[in-house]
């Protein structure tokens, strides 16, 4: 692959289906195993103003690092070519900070769940480009995962009451928690399987 790719455009379908597949196990497993913590954390976790600071801060730092300065060395190890926008790129750098603490402060609704939509948009990217172009067709699973995740962190920014209702309805049925908890961590396990049978380099 070309050097002058971005970092996303080099990964490989591999490494990111495997760790992709092992997240998925590894938090649908919690879920099944410890599921009375889980669902209390899940209730509790919409109004969680602290965790919601630190996930927006993860979020706008993530972003910092996609308009970061290039040639800096490490730090532009994310900067992104963003065309028309790059003009732009110094002001923000600048303003992001501001925003953050800006943001930090007024929103006390659902800031936890803004903040989880906003990282669950940033990840998408690096997940898409992982996929894209490569064969065999079983790579399909990746998008399809992030799509779901997308539309999620959509729903997560724009109406964030959403997912505490979603919370609502997956913990009133210990089968409806089961069956959410087993068919991700199903979904984990065949991308692990498809990662170790068709997609390494």
């Amino acid at each position: 692959m070309s050097p002058s790719m971005h970092l996303y455009e080099r990964l490989s379908l591999f490494s990111t289906g495997m760790v992709l597949g092992v997240l998925l196990i590894i938090i649908h497993g919690f879920l099944l195993l410890k599921s009375q913590a889980s669902q209390q954390f899940l209730v509790k976790f919409p109004r969680n103003q602290k965790l919601g600071q630190i996930l927006l801060g993860i979020g706008m730092f993530w972003f910092w690092l996609l308009i970061a300065p290039e040639n800096k060395g490490f730090i532009s190890v994310l900067a992104m070519d963003m065309t028309e926008f790059n003009a732009a790129k110094p002001l923000l750098r600048l303003l992001l900070p501001v925003i953050y603490v800006l943001v930090a402060m007024s929103i006390t609704e659902f800031l936890s769940v803004r903040a989880f939509g906003l990282l669950g948009l940033l990840a998408a990217q690096p997940l898409l480009d992982s996929a894209f172009l490569r064969d065999p067709s079983s790579r399909l699973l990746i998008p399809l995962w992030t799509y779901a995740l997308i539309i999620v962190s959509l729903f997560s920014v724009g109406m964030p009451y959403l997912f505490r209702d979603a919370v609502k309805w997956v913990t009133a049925k210990s089968g409806r928690w089961q069956g959410c908890s087993i068919a991700g961590l199903v979904y984990g396990v065949v991308v692990v399987v498809c990662a170790l049978a068709f997609w390494r380099d």
